[in-house]
């Protein structure tokens, strides 16, 4: 039951990463803007990625 419901947050996980990294909402952060010297568009796509492994790295090690 346990490994089910892993599967299940990761196949969850899964569609959120397509949704987010997806053309409509990566197309918010094309902006001609920059945050501490840096691009946005970068920026948010790295803070983006760097939270789904994140969750990820969450779902994986939790107990059941």
């Amino acid at each position: 039951m346990r490994e089910f419901s892993k599967i299940r947050s990761l196949a969850i996980l899964f569609v959120i990463a397509l949704m987010l990294l997806n053309f409509p909402l990566l197309d918010l952060w094309d902006r001609p803007a920059t945050v501490l010297g840096l691009p946005l568009f970068p920026l948010a796509l790295f803070a983006l990625w760097g939270g789904l492994i994140l969750v990820l790295a969450w779902i994986m090690e939790r107990e059941g």
